[in-house]
């Protein structure tokens, strides 16, 4: 019975990876949004709302980059060698 109880972590770790996963798709959608109603010449209420969208969308990637880790998703590097 011990062996059952060692899957719950894992479920647990992928279903924060997910809801991880889901915020960052939001806040990806909401740069795209802003983008889309940009105005020709930003002022600075834009610029402020676009450094705010950036860095919450950045904060999302690496709650989810961080998460992936947990559960045990680890890649290579994407850089170019």
């Amino acid at each position: 019975m011990a062996g059952m109880t060692d899957l719950y972590p894992a479920a647990d770790d992928r279903e924060v990876l997910r809801e991880a996963a889901a915020r960052h798709t939001t806040a990806v959608r909401e740069v795209e949004a802003f983008l889309r109603r940009l105005p020709e010449v930003p002022d600075p209420a834009d610029l402020t709302e676009y450094a705010n969208l950036i860095t919450r969308e950045e904060q999302t990637r690496a709650d989810r980059q961080a998460a992936a880790t947990t559960a045990g998703l680890l890649i290579p590097s994407l850089g170019s060698e």
